[in-house]
Order: C-alpha cells, then sequence, then structure tokens
C-alpha cells in the first residue's frame, strides 16, 4: 500500500467544522432511502461550506453520488465498506483487530458519548466512522474530535484503502483528514507497517490484558 500526500486544509470556525463533520457523517452512511432523497439538501449544505479543499471534494463526491441510482449506490457501498476489510469503517479494528483490547476500547467510547451528554445509537457499534463524526460534530473540536484523532492512521488506512479501489468515497474521507492533524514520518511508516502486517491477532492463552497471577492466585 503506497500512502497518499496529506490534504491540506483549514476550517476555523467551531460551526463550519460541525457542519462539515455532520455532512462527511452523512454521506459514509448506507445509502437508504432517506439519504437519497436528501441529495438536494446534502448539496446546499456543502455548497455553504467555506471554499477549500473540504468542500471541492465533497461537491466531487456529490456529482457522483446525485446521478447514481439506488441499487448501484446500495452495491457499491456494501462492496466497498462491508465486504473488504481494509475499508471497514469500524475504527477500533485498526488499532486492535478482533482481540479483547477492542472490547475496552468500545466500552471506553461509549462512556465518552455518555459523559458528554449523548446517547449512543442502538443497533450500532460506537465506533463507525459516521457515529463518530456526528459526536465530533456535536461535542466540538476538542473533546468530539478526540476519537478522530486517536484514530488517524485507521482513517489514513481506509483513505488509502479507499483510492486504491477507485471508489469516490475515497473523496469523502479526503475532505475529512484534510481538517485533522497531520501525521509525522514515524507515524506514517506506522501506518505502511501496519498496512502490511494487518491489526492485532489475539494471542490466546497468554492473558495480556492482566497483572501477572501471583503465586496464591493460582488454583491447583
Amino acid at each position: 500500500m503506497r500512502l497518499l500526500p496529506a490534504p491540506d486544509a483549514v476550517v476555523e470556525r467551531p460551526q463550519d467544522r460541525a457542519a462539515l463533520l455532520r455532512l462527511v457523517s452523512l454521506l459514509l452512511q448506507y445509502p437508504d432511502a432517506g439519504l437519497l432523497a436528501a441529495r438536494p439538501e446534502l448539496r446546499a449544505a456543502v455548497a455553504a461550506l467555506p471554499d477549500g479543499h473540504p468542500r471541492q471534494a465533497l461537491e466531487q463526491f456529490l456529482w457522483w453520488f446525485g446521478d447514481r441510482q439506488p441499487m448501484p449506490l446500495a452495491r457499491h457501498y456494501v462492496e466497498t465498506f462491508d465486504l473488504r476489510r481494509r475499508s471497514s469503517l469500524y475504527l477500533t479494528y485498526y488499532l486492535h483487530g478482533d482481540t479483547r483490547r477492542r472490547g475496552m476500547a468500545l466500552l471506553t467510547l461509549k462512556q465518552r458519548y455518555r459523559v458528554a451528554g449523548l446517547t449512543p445509537p442502538e443497533g450500532e457499534l460506537p465506533d463507525f466512522l459516521p457515529v463518530v463524526c456526528e459526536f465530533a460534530a456535536l461535542a466540538g473540536p476538542d473533546v468530539g474530535e478526540a476519537p478522530l484523532r486517536q484514530h488517524r492512521k485507521g482513517l489514513e488506512l481506509i483513505r488509502t484503502a479507499l483510492h486504491e479501489a477507485g471508489s469516490p468515497y475515497a473523496l469523502v474521507l479526503d475532505a475529512l483528514c484534510a481538517v485533522l492533524p497531520g501525521m509525522s514520518e514515524a507515524e506514517r511508516a506506522a501506518v505502511a507497517d501496519l498496512a502490511l502486517a494487518g491489526p492485532p491477532a489475539e494471542e490466546v492463552g497468554l492473558a495480556p490484558y492482566g497483572p501477572p497471577l501471583n503465586e496464591s492466585e493460582v488454583r491447583p
């Protein structure tokens, strides 16, 4: 996987950042009838963003999104996000893989939402990228965007995988990553290593997530 140059943009006003994050949240959701019916409103909301790379990327995406019929759009979404692990929208997978650490990360994220006064959505994991972006829009740049910053490497993996697959959804990730902090060379190298090795795997039987047992705690 060849990493892409980092997009660069400045969206300073909190209300503009919130509007952008809400749009990213909506556009990365499954294209059901409600979302498709809202395409004119989505175009208007994107047109109201400050001029710059994020707005241009979302405008370009909506040119594609606005001209597609429901069935091809739904098929492309499922093939892109549900059938390819390299572009899954569940962020903790990239950091923890399918391990017990991931379960703890999901619980921590859900608790973070509740502390901010938000109710985690029913029927969806809290690390689903549209949910994380909606939280960021509601809670503001400091608290709200913290999970996005924490999972910056995973976002870069998704963005690169979408570009490699030729999916227009890469433009939505371009818009999102453009307003997040850039990555150092060391972080970019870590992303490249993760792309090659994949997420962590569970080390069954080694109990790596707790302190070692004392002799008195070991059952005979």
